[in-house]
């Protein structure tokens, strides 16, 4: 089905309408009406293909939806019409491979992710949510919780769960010290997410004036990593530290926050970065990465997003001014994330 979208059509070009085509609901899908979309750093280096290569034209960005189902195949039994789902970052996977039956899907080597991926299934190319309808399989769908703020929910089908899995995995404790590396789209997601869990949160910035806004996100206590006698003083303290800047940085100062046997988790940095062998083997300390989550752990948050009444920060946008929102996000011009209007898509 004929669809209006937004999206690019080469590296150079700026994000513009285009009408992209939709299948209709197979026997296992889902078709929703998208009605927010976030706009994620991934969609700018994706669309300016600054990634080694790897994007593929046209493109329609957004791997942040949500919106309600209008249409569904005839074998759907987990949504009904009319509910409030959502979409992140994932469409499909093999579903046989040994990440695919952990419930890891997105480690999974078939993933086909939500836009610029070829669709191995259905022919051409995945185009996300800058759209004002997307199909998907019901088991890359979620269910949305309906008491919280439907606009603010879509960052967590991306920043939410990149946030979320590590808390879970290294398995985040009441009482826990956990440090959370800059406060951008991702951070202020952590920062509200672990202290939900119970731990004591400290926000590690250079600089001393996000101070206010971490405390009013939930963070206990700011730590200004310029400063090397507060640096001293939190040295061997640390939990857990997820790492969310997303450019190339020393890591060093950092891990010497942690405790034995503790562990930085990399969600941000994609590229090199420096790490002294001593400052590891010293107290055995770890350094690890994580990728967004699966799907029944991406449920999983949501839910629990709904108990604690946790949604991101938003800044509402209509879809003409998607361009501007990508060079204040290039600026840090945001708190914290851009959420698209999706019924301005027909305006």
């Amino acid at each position: 089905m004929k669809t209006a979208a937004y999206g690019v059509q080469d590296a150079t070009s700026p994000v513009a309408p285009m009408q992209i085509d939709r299948r209709e609901a197979g026997p296992h899908d889902v078709l929703i009406d998208i009605e927010y979309c976030g706009i994620c750093h991934s969609d700018i280096h994706q669309a300016r293909n600054e990634w080694g290569g790897g994007s593929l034209y046209p493109m329609v960005p957004g791997h942040e939806i949500v919106g309600r189902v209008s249409q569904v195949g005839t074998h759907v039994t987990k949504f009904k019409l009319g509910q409030l789902v959502g979409v992140g970052c994932m469409v499909d996977a093999c579903r046989h491979c040994e990440d695919c039956h952990a419930g890891e899907e997105q480690y999974c080597e078939g993933t086909v992710f939500t836009y610029n991926a070829k669709d191995p299934k259905h022919g051409g190319l995945t185009f996300g949510g800058y759209a004002e309808r997307i199909t998907v399989d019901e088991n890359f769908v979620v269910s949305v919780p309906e008491n919280l703020d439907t606009k603010a929910v879509a960052p967590l089908l991306c920043a939410g769960i990149t946030l979320y899995s590590p808390l879970r995995h290294w398995d985040v404790q009441a009482g826990q010290k956990v440090g959370i590396i800059g406060l951008g789209g991702l951070g202020h997601m952590g920062v509200k997410l672990a202290s939900a869990m119970g731990a004591h949160v400290v926000m590690i910035t250079t600089s001393a004036s996000k101070a206010a806004d971490a405390t009013r996100l939930g963070a206990h206590e700011v730590l200004i990593s310029k400063d090397a006698e507060a640096m001293a003083k939190h040295a061997a303290s640390f939990d857990l530290i997820i790492d969310t800047v997303p450019v190339a940085h020393d890591l060093n100062p950092y891990i010497g926050l942690l405790k034995r046997d503790k562990t930085i988790v990399l969600v941000g940095p994609l590229d090199p970065v420096e790490v002294h062998g001593a400052n590891l083997i010293t107290k055995r300390r770890q350094v690890a990465g994580s990728l967004i989550g699966g799907i029944a752990e991406t449920q999983e948050m949501l839910d629990f997003c709904g108990k604690h009444n946790i949604v991101s920060d938003v800044e509402m946008i209509e879809a003409p001014y998607i361009n501007e929102a990508y060079t204040r996000m290039l600026n840090s011009d945001v708190k914290y994330r851009f959420v698209i209007d999706m019924t301005s898509i027909k305006a």
